[in-house]
């Protein structure tokens, strides 16, 4: 028997990747509407209603409308919108985030996919947080750049369709910068934070893969940790994972580099840890895939850990 999977919003940026994850699969079987009924709201809720899972790939406001549609006990949801991010009754659907995530997500019947930006920093922050090395109330940075696929169809036009009307020959664009963003809501939470981080997100010309940094004075924290010591903590928390890894303090002193778009295709988040010894400052970084282990290949993750399947099937392209 095969698990019936519906991707709501399957021609946009994250469900074409989902449906490419998903469509080789003799487990599944994809539910999909033609063109002249994907926006009629009576072939959706059939298609929400018929399905053993859904995988939301929809705006906000319209992914709260599928969700109303659903009217059976049975149909589990993936959600990849910032929608629920932070309601009350859905699971973050960050496996590796701590040892009982995993367990919560095979269980849930309603699960909310993790931005991008939040993967990477809440990876890099929630085991120091965890671990009583990084207080709740530190005041937390967060710098990112991703590629300009993170920002869905508009932006992809805006840097690649020479005839769009807002066509960008912009190398590097910096955002937000009234400090508003929309994951910044997830990051507080879900990195035990008592206070909202700053972040600075930004875009660069390319297409995907993302670097996620937060900078540290060690020698301001009460413990004043060596390097040697948050690397452990973050080993620690990660270690035996499949998809995330922490590189070694001896790769780490080795780099010089490194590309946001070499773990492009994959679901795999590499954290690492640099700093000065002398000066008692850390530069963590988190490098994956935005449309990947930032999107699609999270939300695949997290359906083959509700439906009971290997945990990697599907997972990269």
């Amino acid at each position: 028997m095969t698990i019936r999977v519906f991707i709501d919003g399957e021609v946009g940026t994250t469900g074409l990747q989902i449906r490419a994850r998903l469509e080789p699969r003799r487990d599944i079987t994809l539910i999909s509407l033609p063109e002249a009924v994907r926006k009629d709201p009576s072939a959706r809720k059939d298609a929400l209603n018929n399905a053993d899972a859904v995988i939301l790939c929809l705006p906000d406001d319209a992914a709260k409308e599928a969700v109303q549609l659903i009217e059976n006990g049975t149909t589990r949801v993936i959600d990849a919108s910032t929608a629920f991010r932070t309601a009350p009754g859905w699971i973050y659907g960050f496996p590796e985030m701590t040892r009982t995530q995993r367990d919560v997500i095979a269980h849930a019947s309603r699960v909310s996919n993790p931005g991008c930006y939040p993967t990477g920093a809440i990876a890099l922050v929630r085991p120091l947080v965890d671990a009583g090395l990084l207080p709740s109330g530190w005041p937390v940075t967060i710098n990112a750049v991703s590629g300009y696929s993170g920002g869905g169809k508009s932006m992809i036009a805006e840097f690649e369709d020479k005839a769009a009307p807002n066509y960008s020959l912009e190398s590097f664009r910096a955002y937000a910068l009234s400090l508003e963003h929309k994951h910044v809501p997830e990051m507080t939470q879900y990195m035990r934070l008592n206070n909202m981080p700053l972040f600075t997100p930004n875009v660069g010309r390319y297409a995907q893969g993302m670097l996620v940094e937060v900078p540290l004075q060690l020698w301001a924290l009460s413990a004043r940790p060596k390097l040697s010591h948050v690397h452990q903590v973050l080993s620690e928390a990660y270690a035996g994972e499949r998809f995330v890894t922490v590189a070694s303090l001896e790769e780490c002193q080795k780099t010089t580099k490194i590309d946001p778009e070499q773990l492009n295709g994959t679901n795999n988040l590499k954290l690492y840890v640099f700093g000065n010894e002398g000066r008692e400052q850390a530069r963590l970084v988190a490098q994956l895939d935005n449309l990947g282990k930032g999107a699609s290949g999270q939300a695949v993750q997290c359906l083959n850990i509700m439906i009971g399947a290997d945990e990697g099937s599907g997972v990269e392209l």
